[in-house]
């Protein structure tokens, strides 16, 4: 199915959104913590400083992705998006070592430094949770008008970066008024913990899309039921997957009657091949027709 130059725009908004909001909070972020020397700000400024190179791939992703298929790359060009998810699940991986190293080594020296200015780095940490809801409810918008999948993951990442936020003020407000200040370690290390699970779960989705890891079950199991009910279709084998950014690549063997016209067949695979791009809009089908 085409991009329409609105779903186009649509993408190309959000992606632009994305990484002008997570500029803007990489930069408030560096004055909260020259102003706090808060360990969790400093966690809250590298997931945005991850946020920010996510953003950015995921924009390259959406301009590179959208290029239609070439004679050097017949089947697209998606697995961009696989690539730059692998390069930065490594890059956040090392963020956590060094986040979950200084907070150990804190809370290993004894009694913790003061914070300074909570106050200021509260109000930063405000207005990061107020730019992500703007931001989220917009990529929402975004992927109900477009389902672009980019976008809806971008989504769900910004989703999740508020619990790091939540808990930097967590941290600033028990030192500010508690004097607890070994939280902000805790703080450190419950966010560099978040951090890794998501680069790990990340890695590991890149990483199964360029080894051609086959479509998720349920996914294979709808093609299954659509194909085993289609008029005209007497069986099926070699039903192949792979995956590849946001691309699911289906190549399907359909065993029809061999004495029916060409013009017959040719309209029995059409109509299936229809189905199951309805059914599942970001499927590559390539359909072969064999003589039961």
């Amino acid at each position: 199915m085409p991009v329409t130059t609105q779903t186009r725009t649509l993408n190309l908004s959000a992606g632009l959104m994305s990484a002008t909001v997570a500029l803007i909070l990489v930069l408030a972020k560096l004055w909260a913590l020259r102003e706090t020397g808060a360990l969790s700000v400093a966690a809250s400024l590298a997931d945005s400083s991850l946020d920010l190179m996510v953003s950015l791939g995921g924009l390259a992703a959406i301009i590179y992705a959208a290029r239609p298929p070439d004679d050097d790359h017949a089947f697209g060009h998606s697995s961009a998006e696989d690539l730059a998810a692998l390069g930065q699940s490594l890059f956040i991986l090392a963020s956590a070592g060094v986040i979950a190293w200084a907070a150990v080594a804190r809370l290993l020296a004894g009694p913790p430094g003061p914070i300074m200015a909570e106050g200021r780095g509260i109000a930063v940490m405000m207005l990061s949770i107020a730019l992500t809801l703007v931001l989220v409810l917009w990529q929402r918008r975004v992927v109900r008008a477009t389902g672009n999948r980019v976008v809806r993951a971008d989504q769900l990442h910004y989703m999740g970066d508020l619990i790091p936020n939540l808990g930097a003020i967590l941290s600033l407000g028990a030192s500010a008024w508690l004097g607890l200040g070994q939280i902000d370690n805790v703080v450190a290390l419950g966010a560099a913990a978040m951090l890794a699970a998501g680069a790990l779960r990340i890695g590991k989705g890149a990483w199964d899309a360029l080894m051609d890891r086959a479509a998720d079950p349920e996914m294979l199991a709808g093609i299954e039921a659509l194909v085993a009910d289609w008029p005209g279709v007497h069986g099926f084998h070699d039903l192949k997957t792979r995956t590849a950014g946001s691309v699911v690549f289906v190549n399907l063997h359909i065993e029809l009657d061999g004495a029916q016209t060409l013009y017959e067949a040719h309209g029995i695979g059409a109509g299936l091949r229809h189905a199951i791009l309805k059914a599942y809009p970001n499927a590559d089908v390539i359909i072969h027709k064999d003589p039961v």
